[in-house]
């Protein structure tokens, strides 16, 4: 590798400090690459003199460049050779004025080895030759400090051929590392054909889930777009509801106000009456003629009577129907005011104003009924029995 770090430095242009490019001599004979002596004897045109970049030689003339030929070789061998050494790491030992790149590694000699030194070395057993590497110290037994070539099938392990005859795997089977190799490669490749099934169960699984995904996603739109459907009727129609109660609370709060109004006025009129009369009696009561007294009776008691008679009106209220007392109880309530019968205007007290039973009773038994059976709403999202199940752990 010293000798290879030499020969590099021979093939360095001293303008660039590169390997040379297309190298030219001059007559001094010192040599440059094309590119770089040609900018440098550009310079030097104005003063006339061109002197060498490395000897300072002088020339009136502009030197002319002939191009190296076996230098170019070396330089594109040397190029070729230290690209292969970077594609594969390791040079040949034995190559010392060139990088060569190995070819194989002989563990006995510690050596890295290229074709043309691999041709001429040793064919015996002893001599262990395998794939380039660098790491040789991994390759040999740690105890005999020997190759390691055979295998161990009891304790699974690389042995040398010292620790099979006299080591502490003296007595165990071993084989030679290629077919301990070759065997278990063919384990390998029997795991690799269960783990590319393995795989592709799982690819199925993923895209049968996915599918799954997909499918939930749809049905949930679809059963979005339902449900806000049916919240937009229902408020429609609990306006339309609201509406309706109002405008009967309304008229039915007239009618009461107009009819106790009336019945105001009259007793305001027979409580005037009244006075009258009561005055009227204290009077008769400080007489002590006895014959007046008794002339006044028939009147007063007349009078008396048809008061008496004059205050037996019962008075109205607000009637909306019992629907509308047990939706204010919930549900429940609701489900049991859709059973209460309605009064018949024979059993309605006198002087309370008759209404029909509210057109929206039913419609409060249907949205409760709704709400506690229809909208107790589980995504029914479940799809073919054959789609796959997601445990929680």
């Amino acid at each position: 590798m010293m000798a290879s770090a030499d020969l590099r430095d021979e093939l360095n242009c001293s303008i660039c400090l590169n390997i040379y490019t297309d190298p030219v001599t001059l007559t001094c004979g010192h040599n440059f690459c094309l590119l770089c002596i040609g900018n440098v004897l550009d310079t030097q045109q104005e003063s006339g003199i061109y002197t060498c970049p490395e000897c300072r030689a002088e020339s009136q003339d502009r030197p002319a460049l002939q191009r190296n030929t076996t230098l170019c070789n070396i330089t594109d061998r040397f190029r070729s050779a230290q690209q292969m050494e970077e594609d594969t790491g390791i040079a040949c030992t034995y190559c010392l004025h060139i990088l060569v790149p190995a070819a194989k590694t002989c563990l006995l000699c510690e050596a890295s080895l290229c074709e043309t030194h691999l041709m001429v070395h040793s064919k015996s057993a002893e001599h262990v030759i395998t794939e380039p590497t660098t790491f040789l110290e991994n390759r040999k037994c740690s105890v005999h400090k020997k190759a390691l070539e055979y295998y161990c099938t009891f304790d699974a392990t690389c042995i040398c051929v010292y620790c099979n005859v006299i080591g502490d795997h003296k007595g165990h089977q071993v084989k030679i590392l290629n077919e301990a190799s070759e065997n278990k490669k063919n384990n390998l490749r029997d795991n690799l054909k269960v783990l590319m099934s393995q795989r592709v169960g799982a690819e199925e699984r993923v895209a049968s889930l996915q599918k799954h995904r997909t499918d939930v996603k749809e049905k949930a739109v679809v059963e979005t777009e339902r449900v806000t459907a049916v919240i937009r009727e229902i408020r429609e129609q609990l306006e339309a509801v609201e509406k309706q109660v109002l405008g009967e609370i309304s008229n039915q709060e007239e009618q009461v106000s107009l009819q106790v109004s009336n019945l105001i006025q009259q007793l305001e009129l027979k409580m005037e009456e009244l006075a009258r009369k009561i005055i009227h009696t204290e009077e008769l009561l400080n007489i002590t003629d006895p014959l007046t007294v008794l002339q006044e009776k028939e009147s007063l008691s007349a009078g008396f009577y048809a008061v008496q008679r004059g205050g037996g009106e019962v008075l109205g209220d607000l009637d909306l129907g019992p629907e509308v007392g047990a939706a204010e109880g919930g549900p429940s309530e609701a489900r049991r005011g859709g059973g209460v019968a309605w009064e018949e205007s024979g059993s309605r007290p006198r002087g309370t104003p008759h209404l029909p039973p509210p057109p929206f009773s039913l419609f409060f038994f249907s949205l409760f009924f709704f709400f506690s059976h229809s909208l107790s709403l589980s995504l029914s999202l479940s799809v073919s029995p054959h789609a796959p199940t997601m445990k929680r752990r």
